[in-house]
């Protein structure tokens, strides 16, 4: 019997239901696996701070490693009062017997580099710990300045050390501006007020200044904080202080560093202690999250290749 145009309708809309049914099913019983898997991933990241928590009130001895990346800049990457609270708290602990300072920084502010040198200064005697630098890729200009108070600063032949120097940039657009038609109005209370603008000429009692009073002066004061925290193990390089970067295996002839190594070595055959504590910037709740994820696919992924391994070798 042939069917009406009304009854086809019928069908496909019918269809057209189950299909949107079965799509809503799926999103619901997804969502649900979602929020269960990462109600476990947490889970697992709570269950690590309890065991962090347990490790810091133990008896034994253990070595706190501070971890420090990135930019150093206030609000940044490596912010002084952060760094500072990360290295009273390694110096604090009761059963920690040294200190290894984990950094990898191409540099940046010369004060919040100066606060964090003055504070392990301060840590050192008032807790009468030993502190040892570990250099990842690179350790220059303000990084360099505060690796140089440890009593030992060990990198990898690849790492790149150094950069013993201050640097001022800017850029100049006045040729630019003068080819466009365009006019500078600068309006400014105090004579040398513009005195770093981009689109003013420069002026030579301006530049002297700078060079003299800033960039002059912030250098020897680098200068004369290596020279403390190194001494004499510094070789007698004429440009060691010139801004030059080195190699790991070069910074070792130089006096830069005391040898090539990894904190995992230096905790082990140096310090003589093979347990260490990790102390890092605090993250945020996603950052943990997601840490926590894959560090329980790491943990799921082993424990099954563990159990596979153990089955196998019954077999």
């Amino acid at each position: 019997m042939k069917r009406t145009t009304d009854e086809q309708l019928a069908d496909i809309a019918q269809e057209f239901v189950r299909q949107n049914k079965s799509k809503r099913r799926w999103r619901i019983m997804f969502g649900v696996l979602f929020v269960g898997y990462f109600s476990f991933m947490s889970y697992i990241g709570v269950s690590e701070s309890d065991i962090l928590e347990t490790a810091l009130k133990k008896e034994s001895a253990f070595v706190a490693e501070v971890v420090l990346h990135g930019t150093i800049q206030s609000s940044g990457s490596i912010d002084a009062d952060e760094a500072i609270k990360l290295l009273r708290s390694a110096f604090e602990s009761e059963n920690a017997k040294a200190v290894i300072l984990r950094i990898n920084s191409p540099g940046g502010s010369p004060v919040q580099s100066s606060r964090i040198y003055k504070a392990i200064v301060r840590f050192k005697k008032q807790f009468d710990k030993k502190i040892y630098v570990v250099v990842e890729d690179i350790c220059a200009s303000g990084c360099y300045y505060i690796a140089s108070v440890a009593d030992e600063i060990y990198a990898d032949e690849s790492s790149i050390i150094g950069g013993i120097g201050v640097a001022m940039s800017s850029f100049g657009a006045v040729g630019a501006l003068k080819k466009l038609g365009i006019k500078r109005r600068l309006y400014v209370a105090g004579k040398y007020k513009g005195l770093l603008d981009s689109f003013s000429p420069e002026n030579e009692k301006i530049l002297m200044h700078i060079q003299t009073n800033i960039l002059d002066k912030s250098h020897q004061n680098f200068i004369n904080a290596v020279k403390a925290g190194r001494g004499d193990r510094l070789s007698k390089h004429k440009d060691l202080f010139t801004g030059l970067i080195w190699l790991g295996q070069d910074a070792k002839k130089l006096g830069l560093i005391d040898g090539i190594a990894d904190a995992s070595y230096i905790a082990k055959h140096i310090i003589g202690i093979n347990s260490r504590i990790l102390f890092e910037k605090e993250k945020t709740l996603l950052e943990q999250l997601t840490e926590a994820s894959a560090k329980g696919v790491a943990l799921v992924i082993n424990n099954k290749l563990t159990t596979q391994d153990f089955i196998g070798s019954l077999q």
